[in-house]
């Protein structure tokens, strides 16, 4: 099946609980016999940390990570490496990111001692109303075609980012993209699985084949993937800047192919596009400042999670035990009743975001929690009354700037439709609206949609600690707490904590975040005993088997006392860790 981090929302086969459960006898000892012979660290780690003084990059593929660091050693600094990875990463892993998608970032300055936000997501189009929907028969947006399609707001996050911290010129960072454009990289195992299985759903919509699928088919695991077309695109940029994506030829061809192609994104979408910069939002947990970017992305869920688990004795209830899992899943499904009524463009709604996140807020929905046994589903919160798949990267450099940063085309490889001669594809974010009238995340032109990526990070004391992030759709939030809580609750180190197993509750198969009245699925990942998943299911959890859906992760961890940086990097996916 695909991944949530490479189709960010669809609920994933499972199997009843007498088969879940006969699966887990017959395979989990031999995953612990396979894992167990590690010298250092707990069985289930693949890896050391690695670490190192200089600087360091942490993302999903090699190739990007060596580009960071080559980056960094030529003189630019994290925000350039961070900006030449991620052009790199569109184009070695279109499966999950591109220029035709959206960003956000996290940025620690060191010079200004000071967390900056950027949302870099784009809106929908001014020409396409709900009322077209209606006359279409339509009670959800498409996942594939024109009609998901919102402005990419990727390429203006790269200018602000650049304007506001770079140091090279953009010639110079967007070059190894470029070059590896041009001469091509061989592909990846993963990256090949996920690019033949998105295939058969996007070669029927105009310029996928010709941009994708060289030889009549996706590209096989070594085989050696160009993309000129791409190469074109990025020089352009590089050397005429955002302009030339938002008003200038790339503007006029995406422009030229919407209308061809029956699309409602325009010219003037694209000019009129800006990014937002946004304060991040924390929360303390345990003595740990966690930072999220606020709505209209999902990061304030992983924060109301870690608020309402704060009230428990985790650390007494121990890693894997039946009492931890109940309590993370009924606190994720807390923290989603809100997600689903509240999260959306805070352009188009008053975000009761300081009331979500605050401590008084969690104490009353943590009084819902029955300790012995599973809630089929919780009322959405009134915290009004208070107050009367996607790519992770992290990089992080010689002047202690750190870069926590996501980017995503929504599901996969995006809407299916690549522009004439542009070498990308373009996202299908709009479909995370809704249709319902009068709901936050209603469609509407103009808006932006409810974002399920989210980049993180995590201050002690006021100093940088850890920049990190989970892939995934509404796997993210629930990574996002688990990875805090393995690390602060059950002493894991930085790696330790990305490659533990994982919990994974789903509310529904719909990407918007409708809640289920049965109390939806829990999946718990290989590596779980077998008498947690025998005793959740008594205490009336739905348990079922999931392969795949469990996120990507990578992280940099800043260690004061030794001035030097620890990086991670887990074994899902091809991400990789690396530092000088």
């Amino acid at each position: 099946m695909v991944s949530m981090s490479q189709h960010d929302s669809p609920l994933s086969r499972y199997v009843p609980i007498r088969i879940f459960l006969l699966l887990l006898f017959a395979f989990f000892p031999i995953r612990i016999l396979m894992s167990a012979d590690r010298i250092t660290g707990k069985p289930f780690a693949t890896r050391s940390e690695v670490i190192a003084r200089h600087a360091m990059a942490a993302t999903s593929q090699p190739l990007a990570t060596q580009v960071a660091l080559d980056i960094m050693k030529q003189g630019g600094n994290a925000i350039d490496a961070a900006i030449a990875a991620n052009a790199v990463l569109g184009l070695v892993e279109p499966t999950g990111n591109g220029i035709g998608g959206d960003l956000f970032a996290i940025v620690w300055h060191n010079e200004s001692q000071k967390l900056h936000g950027l949302n870099a997501s784009g809106r929908s189009p001014q020409s396409l109303t709900l009322e077209e929907f209606k006359k279409l028969g339509l009670t959800k947006v498409p996942t594939h075609g024109p009609l998901p399609v919102s402005v990419p707001g990727c390429v203006d996050g790269w200018f602000e980012l650049h304007e506001k911290f770079g140091h090279l010129p953009m010639e110079e960072v967007l070059a190894p993209a470029i070059r590896y454009a041009r001469e091509g990289f061989p592909v990846t195992e993963l990256i090949a699985f996920y690019w033949d299985r998105s295939v058969p759903v996007q070669e029927e919509w105009p310029g996928f084949r010709e941009t994708y699928m060289p030889g009549g088919r996706a590209p096989r695991k070594g085989e050696i993937f160009k993309n000129p077309m791409l190469a074109d695109t990025l020089e352009k940029i590089a050397k005429g800047g955002r302009d030339v994506f938002y008003r200038g030829e790339i503007a006029r061809t995406i422009d030229a192919f919407m209308k061809r192609e029956g699309g409602f994104l325009s010219y003037e979408d694209l000019a009129s596009h800006s990014s937002d910069w946004v304060e991040p939002v924390s929360t303390d947990y345990r003595g740990y400042t966690v930072w999220e970017l606020p709505p209209n992305g999902q990061g304030i869920a992983a924060l109301q999670i870690l608020n309402i688990l704060e009230g428990f004795d985790i650390r007494k209830m121990g890693f894997g035990s039946k009492d931890y899992v109940h309590h993370f899943v009924e606190a994720k499904k807390l923290a989603f009743e809100d997600r689903a009524k509240f999260y959306a463009d805070p352009a188009f709604n008053k975000i009761p975001t300081k009331a979500l996140i605050s401590k008084k807020y969690a104490a009353e929905r943590r009084k819902l929690i029955d300790p012995s046994r599973a809630s089929k589903s919780y009322p959405p919160g009134d915290p009004l009354l208070e107050n009367g798949e996607t790519i992770y990267m992290t990089v992080a450099d010689k002047d202690r700037n750190m870069v926590s940063l996501i980017q995503s085309n929504y599901r996969g490889m995006g809407s299916g439709m690549c522009p004439d001669g542009l070498g990308f594809n373009l996202q299908d974010r709009g479909e995370l609206f809704n249709l319902q009238e009068g709901h936050f995340n209603s469609y509407a032109p103009g808006k932006r949609p409810f974002h399920t990526i989210i980049p993180a990070f995590v201050t002690k004391d006021g100093r940088p600690y850890m920049s990190f992030g989970v892939m995934g759709g509404a796997t993210q939030p629930q990574g996002h707490a688990q990875i805090i809580i393995n690390m602060v609750d059950f002493d894991m180190n930085l790696q330790e904590a990305g490659d533990a197993p994982r919990i994974l509750h789903r509310n529904s198969s719909q990407p918007t975040g409708e809640v289920m009245s049965d109390g939806g699925l829990v999946t718990l990942e290989t590596g779980f005993p077998y008498e947690t998943a025998r005793e959740l299911s008594l205490m009336r959890h739905k348990i079922g088997v999931s392969v795949g859906p469990y996120g990507g992760y990578q992280a940099i961890l800043y260690d004061a006392e030794n001035d030097v940086y620890y990086g991670a990097s887990e074994s899902r996916k091809d991400g990789h860790a690396a530092g000088y």
